[in-house]
């Protein structure tokens, strides 16, 4: 017996056992979770009446917000495919992503308008031009139809669509930091085992309230939207980064989760309110992106008493393929041993494979020294790249998806990230991982942030360079910045020179921009490191 698995078949558990179980908190507003699928319901009817059927593209610019999680159920429920958009392009990347993808139907956060304004006249693929505002308020904005009154003019009755579980439910662009953006298609099944591995894996229950701190364009949030949905959590949104609110909704509404990049779990650990008034409260905050320094695992388990949970993934991969617990038989290594092992990327998830392979694309030694290429397979990989068959190709070669991270692994079967494959440094003929010198760089007292980036030399080719911020109210001594990496790493790996920036580039998802870092250097090859 065939029975699809649908992604939106989660909101439909979490109504049929949690009806009256408060689903979702943004400001003021709370929604039951009956309340808030009557309105996807009616969002869904809205944009059927408005012509969207199955397979249709719609695209949403939008911070972290209720009507945004909204719209994902009511495109699933309808078979169109949702295109979330990063909220810190320019006009003309929207306008490329919008006429790729080919959306029908374009929603933008009341917010955000004027961020579309220039090209929205230069839209051809959007039906009609009809562009809904999510709205902050319930007036019109300059034309832009509204949310709320879309939504009062249907009625609650669920529509019934036939969907595989084949069939596309989202396309995420990439950055694009190295050309066009690519458009990952993801499928109801790949989301839905996304869906189960995070369930499973960060321990989601009907107790938990998740905060919303990374943003749900990316990568749909790390699929927490619909794994903790299928349980009868509760959401609370979070529009933007603002570490006193967090740590007000942290004490107000029992924060059990929060998923994030590490730098704002920097900014966290260094807002002073967390250091002065402790949140009495039970966390677990999820860490993915760039490996954090074994520095930030220490903070947060030791000072902050939160729960460490590190996780490795990418867009391709619906994204999560690997997770960081300590084994049972592990649990009495010695505690900073522990630290460094929660820093991980970790191990397989379930449904997943994983190896590191070398050149000849035999497996390296599990020596936790031998590094090698990380290639994944399950169904959580991609479909492809929407309209990009070549590219599709490179990246999915012999049925495994081609990361570009390169990783040692140990006996244990413990995956560890020492950097992306065009970010490791060959200085002199060694390989040089910037992670593990940025991670040595976290320890200094007066480092708030560390980019690690390779720059030309004469003499070894290139070698790593620094680029630091301080933290607020403290000075960086070069000289002595430099005596203790040497102190404490082997010379070669030590940087060979330091910037003192007030701040560092960064996407919409908190990784910094290693591409932008590096290329003044690379493009004025007289500006050499001696």
């Amino acid at each position: 017996m065939h029975v699809a698995l649908r992604i939106d078949d989660t909101l439909r558990r979490a109504v049929l056992l949690y009806p009256d179980v408060e689903a979702v908190l943004e400001n003021e507003r709370r929604w039951t979770y009956r309340e808030f699928q009557s309105e996807v319901h009616q969002l869904a009817r809205a944009m059927q009446r408005l012509g969207i059927e199955k397979g249709d593209r719609v695209a949403v610019l939008s911070p972290n917000t209720a009507a945004m999680l909204q719209l994902f159920y009511a495109c699933f429920q309808l078979g169109a495919v949702v295109v979330p958009l990063n909220t810190r392009l320019l006009p003309h990347d929207y306008q490329y992503i919008v006429d790729h993808a080919e959306a029908k139907l374009f929603f933008v956060d009341e917010e955000l308008i004027p961020l579309v304004q220039p090209i929205v006249d230069e839209l051809p693929t959007v039906s009609k031009r009809i562009m809904i505002a999510l709205d902050v308020s319930s007036e019109p904005h300059g034309g832009w139809a509204t949310f709320h009154s879309l939504l009062a003019q249907e009625s609650c009755d669920p529509l019934v669509v036939e969907i595989e579980e084949t069939d596309l439910a989202t396309i995420l662009y990439t950055s694009g930091t190295t050309g066009k953006p690519k458009g990952v298609m993801h499928s109801h099944r790949t989301l839905y085992f996304n869906m189960q591995n995070t369930m499973f894996h960060l321990r989601a229950s009907d107790h938990d309230v998740l905060l919303h701190t990374l943003p749900m364009f990316h990568v749909n949030g790390w699929g927490t939207p619909f794994s903790f949905t299928a349980v009868g959590a509760r959401h609370v949104m979070l529009r933007k980064i603002d570490p006193p609110l967090i740590h007000s909704l942290i004490q107000n509404e029992g924060i059990t989760v929060a998923c994030m990049a590490p730098t704002v779990l920097n900014m966290l650990i260094n807002e002073p309110l967390f250091h002065s008034d402790k949140v009495d409260s039970s966390i677990r905050v999820v860490i993915a992106g760039s490996a954090p320094p074994t520095a930030f695992v220490r903070t947060v388990e030791q000072q902050l008493g939160w729960e460490f949970i590190q996780v490795y993934g990418m867009t391709e991969c619906a994204p999560l393929i690997t997770v960081s617990p300590i084994k049972h038989h592990l649990r009495n290594e010695e505690e900073e041993t522990r630290f460094r092992r929660k820093a991980k990327a970790g191990i397989p998830m379930l449904n997943v494979e994983i190896r590191v392979v070398d050149d000849e694309n035999s497996d390296v030694p599990r020596d936790g020294k031998s590094i090698g290429e990380v290639i994944a397979r399950g169904n959580m990989v991609m479909e492809g790249y929407w309209k990009q068959p070549e590219a599709t190709a490179a990246a999915i070669m012999d049925g495994w998806y081609r990361t570009g991270d390169m990783a040692t692994v140990d006996a244990e079967g413990y995956i560890d990230i020492v950097d992306r494959k065009k970010d490791i440094i060959i200085s002199g003929g060694e390989n040089i991982s910037s992670i593990e010198v940025e991670g040595l760089l976290y320890e200094h007292p007066a480092v708030l942030e560390a980019a690690v980036v390779s720059v030309p030399h004469e003499k070894w080719g290139e070698v790593p360079y620094a680029i630091i911020v301080p933290r607020p109210g403290m000075q960086i001594d070069e000289e002595a910045l430099n005596h203790f990496c040497r102190e404490r790493m082997a010379a070669f790996k030590c940087p060979k020179g330091f910037q003192i920036v007030d701040e560092l580039p960064k996407t919409a998802s908190g990784k910094i921009r290693k591409v932008e870092l590096r290329q003044p250097f690379w493009q004025e090859k007289g500006k050499r490191v001696n």
